[in-house]
């Protein structure tokens, strides 16, 4: 792949700003694309998190020049796996890394019929057929929250079919969940977890909206829930197991900031493509629209940050997704899953591609550099503390 490939097709025309393993220093630079090249912006901010808490981080940028800088096409094929080499990390570093559940009627269904399977994904096709014409489709036009919502509500509860996947699609609260620890997530072209129990998983493409301390949206990228069916579909308390993994957060390859060119509603109307490539020669191929959503982007930030919860560092949202895989991978009826080696590809005309390979949580690489490292490394650059003043 070129670098084309990667980036925004407009890329020409966008701010793109990341974070790059810089092995000369031994840890992690704030970067901005200019051109074909990422320029190091320490200068002006040590970390991600900082630079998106300035007022006007686009204009902040506009004067960025005479910093270290790497080949941007050399940097987006660099594997990860070498630490002798420059690559990309996740964009994000102190935020905090949340992600919001059941926003899409369709996939609202897939989570019933979890609960229902109770993590076995050969009574998955049975109970999709029995429940499709009580609730499939009947709920994708129903804002969430809406009087229609709360009729639909009793409906299902009179017939049975009542669940809290059903509850958080179309009742008035949000789910919205911790995804992963300060520093964990993995970046593009790195391998992405799962754990080796898990006999039914799947990718999530989703839209990762970039916020700031005091709950502004200034950017977005992509990311990939990875998610467990079994585990969680076993029981809702189970979430963490199933979420939160060594390398089952993957974000990037680099965060798109809002200017006149890319704002809030291009998010809202954004396409993301999936492609699962195995290498028996399997190819999985799904999309999901931001425009089904059923709950809107900003409503989502209002419900994880407010009054009633803060983030210093701002925060980072998966918003969700309308990727649900039914086809059958091997067996009749038992229909997807992932199989190690598989290469998935996250793709969206403005916010490029996230390339990641599967693997299990025990063979990727152990998250070893935490807030603690950031700080030391951080401090001893001249990044921070008295040395930076």
């Amino acid at each position: 792949m070129t670098l084309s490939d990667y980036l925004p097709a407009d890329h020409g025309d966008a701010v793109l700003v990341g974070r790059i393993h810089d092995p000369e220093v031994s840890g992690p630079t704030v970067v901005v694309l200019k051109g074909d090249r990422f320029v190091d912006v320490s200068a002006i901010a040590a970390t991600m998190s900082e630079l998106l808490e300035t007022n006007d981080p686009v204009a902040r940028l506009a004067s960025a020049t005479g910093g270290k800088s790497w080949s941007a096409e050399e940097i987006l094929s660099a594997s990860p796996s070498d630490s002798t080499k420059p690559h990309l990390l996740a964009p994000c570093d102190l935020q905090a890394v949340k992600a919001c559940g059941v926003t899409f009627a369709r996939s609202m269904v897939e989570r019933v019929i979890e609960e229902r399977a109770k993590g076995d994904f050969a009574r998955a096709k049975a109970i999709r057929e029995e429940i499709a014409a009580v609730i499939g489709g009947a709920l994708s036009d129903i804002k969430a929250g809406s009087p229609e919502a709360s009729h639909a509500k009793e409906v299902l509860q009179k017939g049975g079919y009542w669940s809290q996947y059903l509850e958080v699609g179309i009742g008035p609260d949000a789910e919205v969940f911790t995804k992963a620890p300060v520093l964990s997530s993995v970046g593009h072209a790195a391998e992405i977890g799962i754990l080796p129990s898990s006999a039914w998983n799947n990718p999530e493409p989703e839209v990762v909206l970039a916020a700031n301390s005091r709950g502004e949206v200034v950017g977005a990228t992509l990311g990939n829930d990875v998610n467990l069916r079994d585990v969680e579909g076993r029981s809702a308390l189970l979430l963490g197991k199933a979420k939160d993994n060594n390398a089952s957060s993957s974000i990037g390859p680099l965060i798109r900031l809002f200017d006149d060119r890319f704002t809030m509603d291009d998010v809202r109307a954004a396409e993301l493509d999936l492609t699962v490539t195995g290498t028996d020669g399997y190819v999985l191929e799904g999309r999901s629209s931001m425009r089904e959503i059923s709950r809107d982007p900003l409503d989502l930030v209002a419900q994880t940050c407010s009054r009633h919860h803060q983030y210093p560092d701002g925060f980072m949202l998966f918003l969700g997704t309308l990727f649900a895989p039914v086809e059958d991978r091997d067996v009749a009826g038992q229909g997807f899953t992932h199989k190690l080696g598989d290469t998935v590809e996250i793709a969206s005309p403005r916010l490029g591609r996230l390339v990641n390979t599967v693997t299990h949580t025990d063979k990727a690489p152990e998250w070893t550099f935490g807030i603690t490292e950031l700080m030391r490394n951080l401090a001893a650059r001249g990044l921070i503390g008295a040395a930076r003043a």
